[in-house]
């Protein structure tokens, strides 16, 4: 079930939907209620502004109808002979009932309107409504009063819960400075062409991506990486849209559209998080469609049924009864506290930088058992250089090395920029023919009418090339030269190991999660890394297909499977495990695009962390549901009975509301 749009008189809207309050940030002119007034840029561009007039308006109605109720009751117990009686005392509780029911009744009969009889205003107007009927005053005002101070305090939980991922939302600035003519000028960040020139001041966030033109710059990429540590760039290097400059005056060159920004597509990611919803909510959701009109044929049978059985029925106190038991039903703990659950947890992770793309992802990664990471890149630095160049003296070294630079241009592996910054300058007059890149194996082409193989050794035995060396002796990543089908020899690449990645094991280990690393490289390197790392399960000599394989056999052990990699290789492997996680870092759009998690700074201790931050959510949504459901068990059980009163039933849900709410937002101040 879901919450219904509040409007004022005027016919504007009060109150967004639960979902709405929790993750919209449209360009849409919504009005949402909260402690924060929206409104949308010519461009599209959302920011909120959190004020206090608008605080105070939203407890104004249930301050106004607290203070017209403790008169009232305080009239009727110190002057119970004086004029309050009567029609007067009616109207006067009738007045003190309208700042909180009024929206309520709206409410419900918007709800019928729109085919949704059976909402929880419905539940709260019968209620409301049938005690006003038998004469119960106090408590009807009272009902609508404790409602109305729990929607206050979901708001404002949801505003807190919101504020990490508002953070990152609010990253892009609407305006730039852009110098023409050595003149300065400021435009709207929008209307900023690519090839433009921005002048960033210490202090300043930047608007979109580009190059550096300053020959140094600090920045601040917390909101974007999670990262506190200071970035300094040299002049050429990326930025991004959201980083702030520090300290000099820094010019960057625009190499990207506004729309097109890594920050654009991550905000657009944020912005679409609780789109996908957990098997939990879906069933919770369920459930209340359920759930609520059985209450209320309940609530009719304990009004009706005992007429039929009791001698001395009083139809005023089984109506009563009736009344008690549709407020206790109300599912308000349960509609409320379990997106705002799972919301809590995602604004969790992205103050961290890990980037979840559904709550649905949130329920998965805490069951995985198995963790399969790609080596390269992912528990290494990916960063590759040249050890050593063994060619055959047959051949000339320095003519060779130009050749395979050449060839290796045409390619974005690491490997490859590893070869040109040893090598240098390309060779433009270097004529490549028939360039062919041969998955899983190398690169192919004809330099000056003769075949070029450049690759790993399952290239050479592909094409029958002969060696005279044994390549799993060797421990280095090993590229395989041959050239005029004739093996010329081989480079020799080493990799780092990330300084966090033995973190990463330990605490997968202390999860309960397997560890399991698949790599394309050679499986002397990989078992190399494997031993230094203490991973037991390591697989070398992969291509694309063998990690499917692989990924595959683990699954076929009913293993629930978390892939890491870099999102574009491994795309096959992404979507065939049960969560796919990118450590492509803001750097690769199609990361964003294909993994269902993005670990934005490329840590693999953010994996662990991920695991935990969902083992988290998940306990504290079920700490909710659990509680919700004995607590108004028992009070239904009394209610029914006629052991519990309309007083009882309003603290038991607006109590259990309030503490399930105070539970989801708790995850929070966790620190992972």
């Amino acid at each position: 079930m879901k919450h219904q749009h509040k409007y004022d008189e005027n016919g504007k809207q009060l109150c967004c939907t639960l979902e709405e309050k929790i993750h919209k940030h449209s360009n849409e002119k919504s009005g949402c209620c909260s402690t924060e007034q929206a409104h949308a840029d010519d461009d599209g561009h959302e920011h909120s502004h959190s004020t206090n007039d608008s605080t105070v308006k939203l407890f104004f109605p249930a301050i106004a109808s607290l203070v017209l109720l403790l008169l009232a009751i305080g009239f009727d117990n110190y002057f119970p002979q004086s004029w309050f009686k009567g029609y007067i005392r009616m109207s006067w509780y009738l007045v003190s009932y309208l700042p909180v029911g009024f929206p309520v009744l709206k409410e419900a009969l918007e709800s019928i309107r729109k085919g949704e009889i059976f909402s929880e205003f419905l539940l709260m107007s019968i209620a409301t409504i049938g005690a006003f009927a038998i004469g119960e005053y106090p408590e009807g005002v009272a009902v609508m009063l404790f409602y109305a101070v729990g929607e206050v305090f979901q708001t404002l939980a949801v505003t807190r819960a919101k504020a990490n991922i508002k953070t990152l939302l609010d990253q892009r600035p609407d305006e730039v400075t852009i110098v023409e003519n050595n003149i300065p000028r400021t435009i709207k960040a929008s209307e900023a062409k690519i090839g433009d020139i921005i002048q960033l001041k210490p202090g300043e966030k930047l608007g979109l991506d580009g190059e550096l033109l300053s020959d140094t710059a600090s920045f601040n990429t917390a909101a974007l990486t999670g990262e506190s540590k200071p970035d300094t760039k040299s002049k050429g290097a990326t930025v991004l849209a959201g980083m702030i400059n520090l300290n000099t005056v820094a010019q960057v060159k625009i190499t990207t559209a506004y729309t097109d920004s890594k920050l654009s597509k991550i905000l657009e990611l944020v912005q679409n998080a609780t789109a996908q919803k957990a098997p939990t909510e879906l069933f919770i959701r369920k459930f209340a469609k359920i759930y609520t009109p059985i209450v209320v044929v309940l609530a009719i049978l304990i009004c009706v049924v005992p007429m039929l059985f009791i001698a001395n029925y009083v139809f005023s106190d089984w109506l009563y009864r009736a009344l008690v038991f549709l407020v206790i039903s109300c599912p308000c703990a349960l509609v409320i506290s379990i997106p705002l659950g799972y919301f809590g947890g995602i604004g969790a992770a992205s103050k961290n930088g890990i980037l979840f793309k559904g709550s649905n992802f949130l329920d998965v990664i805490a069951t995985i058992q198995n963790v399969v990471m790609d080596k390269t890149g992912t528990m290494t630095e990916g960063v590759f250089k040249v050890q050593e160049v063994v060619f055959n003296s047959n051949f000339n070294k320095e003519e060779i090395l130009q050749m395979v630079n050449a060839l290796e241009s045409q390619s974005t592996h690491p490997v490859a920029t590893a070869i040109h910054q040893f090598v240098g300058t390309i060779d433009n007059s270097i004529q490549l023919q028939e360039v062919e890149e041969i998955s899983g194996h190398g690169l192919k082409a004809i330099v000056n009418e003769k075949q070029l193989l450049v690759g790993n050794f399952k290239l050479m035995d592909k094409f029958s090339i002969k060696y005279n060396i044994d390549p799993t002796t060797i421990v280095y990543t090993l590229i395989a030269v041959a050239y005029d089908n004739t093996f010329v020899g081989y480079l020799t690449i080493a990799d780092s190991i990330k300084e966090d990645t033995q973190i990463t094991i330990d605490k997968l280990k202390a999860l309960g999660v397997k560890t399991t690393m698949l790599s394309g490289d050679k499986n002397t390197v990989v078992q190399f890394v494997a031993q230094k790392l203490g991973i037991s399960n390591a697989f070398g000599d992969l291509l694309p297909e063998d990690k499917v394989n692989k990924v595959k056999e683990i699954s076929a052990k009913n293993e629930t499977v978390a892939f890491v990699g870099d999102g574009v290789n491994d795309a096959p492997v992404v979507a065939l495990s049960n969560v796919g996680i990118a450590m492509g870092g803001l750097g690769s759009d199609a990361t964003i695009e294909t993994a269902d998690v993005v670990i934005q700074d490329d840590k693999p201790s953010k994996i662990p962390m991920a695991i935990n931050i969902g083992k988290q959510t998940k306990k504290i949504v079920w700490q909710n549901i659990i509680l919700a459901f004995v607590v108004k068990g028992i009070v239904l059980i009394l209610g029914a009975g006629g052991l519990a009163t309309m007083w009882e039933a309003v603290f038991a849900d607006v109590g259990v509301a309030l503490l399930a709410i105070l539970n989801a937002v708790r995850i929070q101040k966790m620190k992972f």
